[in-house]
Formats: C-alpha cells, structure tokens, sequence
C-alpha cells in the first residue's frame, strides 16, 4: 500500500501517510508548522478520499509534533507513542522557544501509549511497535512486514544515524538499537526516515560509516 512522504518545516523533517486499502491511513510524525503545509496535508487527504484513523509519533522532538495539534484537531485523534515520550512532549514549548520560534500550536498530550511488540492496525495494515531508544529516551518505529518497510524516525538515514546530543540521547543506545533491531531485518526492508531520502537495510549494513568502523 502506498506510502507518501511530505517534507515540512525549516528542519525538513519528513512526514508520512501511511493508506491502506480501504481508504484509511495513518499520519506518522506530522510536521507541518506553516499554515502552507498543513493545507497541502489536507489538500491530499480531501482528494485521495482518505479517513485519517491514527496519529502516531516515533518520538516527540519539535520537529517531529509541530503538527499535531493540526492534526488530532481536524481529524479528532489521539496522539500515540512511547509513554517515555512524554517528557520530551511536555519540553517543545521550552524548545521552540530556546530556538527562537514561535507560533508552535502545543500538541496534546500522549493518551495511547504504544510499547514494544504491540500492533499498530488499520484496513490491512499491521504496524509492528519496535523500541529503538537513542536519538531519544523512548523512540519507536513502525515495521511493515507484509509491505517491506519501517517507518524509522530519527534512528537512521541514508549513510547516517541520529544525533544523539540532544537530552536523552545515548550513542551506544542508539547502535545497540540500530544493531538488534534493524539489522536482523531482511536486507531488501525500505526504512523511511525522519529526515533526507529512504534507504535499506542492506544497504546501510554495507555503506553506513557509523556502523561499519
């Protein structure tokens, strides 16, 4: 089923659409901060006749939430991730405003929480939970078995990983995570990042300088 990718904000986080067959689909990590991109979000969703039914965060850095207020609003949903998550939720405010930006419509609070293991369905979707800590205290993703694909956040990228110098973030946590959970994935698995273009687990295994030293 199709995955679509929207790249918002000045942090060119990457947002996604999960749409499964029946119409409904999953808003991951919604990024959009500017009235534009929250438009362009919606635009899509009126004319793919789609029904948002989940709003699910890998974690909650800025970024990654400037939209969920957009969307939980207009869609009626519950924010669902990590319950570790919450703290850095609480923290954007303070964030937004250490960076000098304004204007960030403050995300409800996390009221699903979403652990290892746990399922993630909707139409003929299933989104595996895995726990993948790191980059932040309790980051997720979302594996698609059947599709082929994980929806990774801010765990790696294309010939790179997370940061992890920012409150929470651990770098031997996040190559542990990187290396049990990802790594026994099939190599062909697409991950679609937080940020920059897809890759594949077998390629990043062969050329990813920070797991290959």
């Amino acid at each position: 089923m199709p995955v679509h990718t929207f790249t918002f904000s000045d942090f060119q986080e990457n947002t996604y659409l999960l749409e499964a067959d029946n119409k409904e689909c999953a808003i991951v990590d919604p990024g959009c901060y500017y009235e534009g991109e929250q438009n362009q979000l919606k635009l899509h969703i009126e004319q793919h006749g789609l029904k948002p039914v989940k709003l699910l965060n890998t974690h909650c850095h800025l970024d990654h939430v400037f939209g969920n207020k957009f969307v939980a609003d207009t869609y009626q949903l519950e924010v669902e991730s990590h319950k570790g998550e919450a703290v850095v939720l609480q923290a954007v405010p303070l964030v937004c405003q250490a960076y000098g930006i304004r204007g960030y419509q403050e995300s409800p609070a996390i009221t699903k929480f979403l652990n290892e293991g746990d399922k993630v369905c909707f139409g003929n979707i299933e989104l595996e939970v895995l726990f993948v800590p790191g980059h932040s205290p309790a980051h997720i993703a979302f594996y698609n078995k059947k599709e082929g694909y994980i929806i990774g956040g801010d765990v790696l990228f294309y010939q790179s990983i997370g940061r992890t110098d920012l409150p929470g973030g651990n770098h031997q946590t996040l190559l542990s995570s990187i290396k049990s959970k990802f790594w026994p994935l099939p190599n062909d698995t697409v991950v679609y990042p937080g940020h920059g273009p897809s890759t594949t687990i077998g390629f990043e295994k062969q050329h990813n300088p920070f797991l290959n030293n």
